[in-house]
């Protein structure tokens, strides 16, 4: 793949035959972006899992101690009459049950970021359940985006609340924040990430766990960072 002369510039400035510290491998994050804009800052995580086996499979939740920079687009299946509050609180879209089949008809595109419902909402979901499921926004429990206290989950989210799981390959890819939070706030929610990361280790992951870790910016080139020097 043929690369422009900023990034090929900037990943000059990368020793790809290392791994580095967390404070080294942020300073290079300044150092490597490409662009004019404040990009997201990104972790990939190369783990030895495969997802074909329910005991190898990854999907949490995670709240970073400065936040990711996004403020969330949340859609909210309901049935309650709380709408103007949940609005208040940056739910961009609410959708109600009389909505659900112009989701399930293409007359709306799911043009948000994250998905929740109360309890009695979830049998109306059905019908949309192709459409949310392959792009990860199908309602679910076990990530605490189903229950009766919308206010509740709304302010989590919106307190930079979100998913991440482990992709077809059993690797986790996700945001760790701005550039423009600066080294030592973009330090913390790395930190969190890594040791979130050990947290949800499944039960049958391999005792060699996590293969890889980098980090980059967006369209910038990957860091390789070594865990065991925070």
């Amino acid at each position: 793949m043929k690369r422009g002369k900023k990034y090929v510039k900037a990943a000059e400035l990368v020793n790809k035959d290392i791994a580095y510290n967390l404070t080294d491998a942020i300073e290079l994050l300044e150092k490597t972006n490409t662009v004019t804009f404040d990009p997201t800052v990104e972790v990939h995580f190369n783990l030895a899992l495969d997802p074909k086996y329910q005991d190898q499979m990854i999907r949490s939740t995670i709240t970073l101690p400065h936040g990711t920079g996004k403020v969330p687009k949340i859609c909210v299946f309901s049935d309650k009459a709380n709408g103007d509050e949940l609005k208040k609180l940056w739910a961009e879209v609410v959708w109600w049950e009389d909505l659900i089949e112009e989701l399930a008809t293409g007359k709306v595109l799911p043009n948000f970021d994250v998905c929740i419902a109360t309890p009695s909402m979830m049998r109306h979901l059905g019908k949309v359940a192709r459409i949310l499921g392959p792009k990860g926004l199908m309602p679910n429990p076990k990530t605490g985006t189903v229950w009766d206290d919308l206010v509740s989950i709304v302010k989590e989210i919106a307190a930079w609340k979100f998913e991440f799981k482990t992709d077809k390959q059993g690797n986790v890819h996700s945001i760790f924040g701005k550039l423009s939070f600066g080294n030592a706030k973009l330090k913390d929610n790395l930190n969190k990430f890594l040791d979130t990361i050990m947290e949800v280790k499944p039960s049958g992951a391999k005792w060699k766990y996590i293969n890889s870790i980098y980090i980059c910016n967006c369209m910038g080139p990957g860091i390789k960072i070594d865990i065991t020097q925070r």
